[in-house]
C-alpha cells in the first residue's frame, strides 16, 4: 500500500502524516538554529483518511518557507501566513515533538464528542504527540465504555482479516497451481497471486483496503523531460518485469488507476511516462531494501505463490533482482544507501508499536482484585495477555502472535467490540479464543508480572501496560 505511510485503518491514524511522514518534505534538516524565531504559518487541509478539516501550525524553526509550502501542497491544503489555527469549536490540539522530526501543532475542529477518544488515540499513539483536549473532550476522552463509531474511526471499516480465495483461472489463462487448476490467493496487503496474473482478478481489493487505509495522494514530482531510458530495450524489459510483479501483488489495489476508487495513492503503475517517476525517493528506498519494512508484515514465499518481501520491500518472486532494480533507480537520482541512514523504518505508527516499551499500569488499568482485566480508551476487538518481555504484537500474518502470548481473545469484524472488565480466561460476548487453540489459558501466578495489550482494532492499541497479579 502507500509506502509513505504504513498505517493501518481508521481516520485517527492519519495524524501520523503531520509529523512522521516519509515524504521528502518531512525529512529532518541537518542544521537547526534553535534561537531563530518561528513565524506564524498555518495550513488548512482535509485529512485524507477521515475527510475532516484539520489545521497545522509549523512551530519549529527547521520549517523553511520552501518546506512549509511543499508540505501544505502535498496535503492539498491552503497556506495561511500569519494566521493561527483557531476555531470556535474544536476537539483539541496535538503537539508533535519527536527527535529528528520537525515540531508541528495540529488543531482538530469539531463539536462531536464521539470523535474525542479516537482523536486522542491518534495523537498520542500514532502521531506520538501530546494531546490537549478542548472543554468538550476533557471528560469525553476518559469514557472507557464508549463504543467506537464511524465518526470516531473516520468512517473506515473494521479491519477484515485475510482469507485465502481460490478462483478458476480467467478465460484464456493457464490452469492454476492449486487443486483442480484453481488460482489461490491471500486477500491481504502482503498477499500475491500467481506470477503473470493480475492480483485484482483473483482476490478482493476491497478487503485489502480495510487492512491499511487507502487514500488518494499525489505522486512524486514530475520529470522535466521524457526519460530517455525508456528507449533502452534492456531497461524497458526490466521495468516491465517490475510492473508485472506489482500487478500480481496486493500493492496494485492502491497503486493503479483501475483499482483505486478515488485515484492512486502516490506511485502508480500506469503513470504517464516512466511510472518510476511517481515514487518519492523513500518509496524507492523501500524497493531497494535500504529502509527496514519488517513492520508491514509478510508471508513466507511458499505460502504466497512464490512471492517474498525479503531483500526488497516490494513483493517479488526474485527479491534480489527487484532490489537491484530499485537500487539502480536511486543511483540514477544520485542517491546512495547512506542517503537513507537516518530514515526511520517503514510503517510509521505500526513500526513504532514494535519498539514500544510498556510501563506499569496506572489507575484502574490492569488486573483488579476481582480477577477482571480493565483498560481505558474504549471498547476492544483484541485482548492480549502476554508474558513480561514478550515482543509487542504487530500486524498479520507473521507479527500478530508473538511467542509469549498466554491468552488472546478477539471478535470478528462483523461483531460488536467488547467493553473493559473481562475476567482472564472468560470470553466476552461474540469473542473467540485464538490462543491457546484449545482449553483454558495457563493460570496467572500470584506475584508475577504480565503484559496487558488491548487494541481497538489491528494496529490501534488503546492500552499497553504491565500488571502484577495480587498475592
Amino acid at each position: 500500500m502507500n509506502t509513505t505511510n504504513s498505517s493501518m485503518r481508521a481516520g485517527a491514524l492519519a495524524l501520523a502524516l503531520a509529523g512522521c511522514s516519509d515524504d521528502p518534505a518531512a525529512a529532518p534538516d541537518a542544521a537547526v538554529d534553535a534561537a531563530a524565531p518561528t513565524p506564524l504559518v498555518s495550513c488548512v487541509y482535509t485529512n485524507a483518511f477521515s475527510m475532516a478539516e484539520e489545521c497545522r501550525e509549523y512551530t519549529d524553526p527547521r520549517w523553511t518557507d520552501a518546506l512549509i509550502a511543499t508540505d501544505c501542497t502535498t496535503a492539498r491544503g491552503t497556506l495561511r501566513p500569519g494566521v493561527a489555527c483557531a476555531y470556535p469549536d474544536a476537539l483539541g490540539t496535538c503537539d508533535v515533538r519527536i527527535p529528528n522530526v520537525r515540531t508541528t501543532r495540529l488543531t482538530f475542529p469539531g463539536s462531536e464528542a464521539s470523535r474525542c477518544a479516537a482523536t486522542r488515540t491518534g495523537c498520542t499513539v500514532f502521531a506520538r504527540g501530546t494531546f490537549t483536549p478542548s472543554a468538550l473532550c476533557a471528560s469525553a476522552v476518559g469514557d472507557a465504555g464508549a463504543a467506537p463509531t464511524d465518526a470516531a474511526t473516520g468512517g473506515f471499516p473494521t479491519y477484515q482479516p485475510a482469507v485465502r480465495e481460490c478462483r478458476a483461472p480467467r478465460p484464456g489463462e493457464a490452469p492454476g497451481a492449486s487443486a483442480g487448476g484453481q488460482v489461490c490467493t491471500w486477500s491481504a496487503v502482503s498477499g500475491a497471486t500467481e506470477e503473470g496474473r493480475r492480483y485484482d482478478d483473483y482476490a478482493s481489493c476491497d478487503r485489502v483496503r480495510t487492512q491499511r487505509p487507502y487514500y488518494p495522494r499525489p505522486p512524486g514530482p514530475a520529470r522535466a523531460a521524457p526519460d530517455t531510458r525508456l528507449q533502452d530495450p534492456a531497461y524497458a524489459a526490466e521495468l516491465a518485469w517490475v510492473r508485472g510483479q506489482v500487478e500480481a501483488s496486493a500493492c496494485v489495489c492502491c497503486h493503479a488507476t483501475r483499482t483505486s476508487p478515488a485515484g492512486p495513492s502516490n506511485w502508480y503503475i500506469d503513470a504517464p511516462g516512466n511510472w518510476m517517476d511517481s515514487f518519492f525517493d523513500s518509496g524507492l528506498a523501500l524497493g531497494a531494501g535500504w529502509v527496514d519494512s519488517t513492520a508491514l508484515g509478510a508471508y513466507p514465499a511458499e505460502q504466497n505463490n512464490g512471492f517474498a518481501r525479503t531483500t526488497s520491500g516490494v513483493p517479488s518472486t526474485d527479491p534480489a533482482r527487484m532490489a537491484r532494480f530499485f537500487q539502480q533507480e536511486l543511483a540514477h537520482r544520485g542517491r546512495t544507501r547512506e542517503s537513507f541512514a537516518t530514515t526511520p523504518p517503514f510503517g510509521g505508527p505500526i513500526a513504532a508499536q514494535l519498539t514500544f516499551m510498556p510501563a506499569a499500569c496506572t489507575g484502574t488499568d490492569g488486573l483488579g482484585s476481582d480477577g477482571a482485566l480493565r483498560w481505558s480508551g474504549g471498547r476492544a476487538r483484541y485482548l492480549y495477555v502476554l508474558e513480561q518481555g514478550t515482543p509487542n504484537p504487530g500486524v498479520p500474518p507473521n507479527l500478530d502472535l508473538p511467542t509469549g502470548t498466554r491468552w488472546l481473545a478477539e471478535v470478528p469484524f462483523t461483531a460488536e467490540p467488547f467493553a473493559s472488565g473481562v475476567a482472564y480466561g472468560t470470553l466476552p460476548p461474540n469473542a473467540t479464543q485464538r490462543v491457546p487453540a484449545t482449553g483454558a489459558p495457563p493460570a496467572l501466578a500470584p506475584g508475577a508480572t504480565y503484559y496487558l495489550y488491548v487494541l481497538e482494532d489491528v494496529g490501534i492499541p488503546i492500552t499497553r501496560c504491565l500488571f502484577t497479579v495480587p498475592r
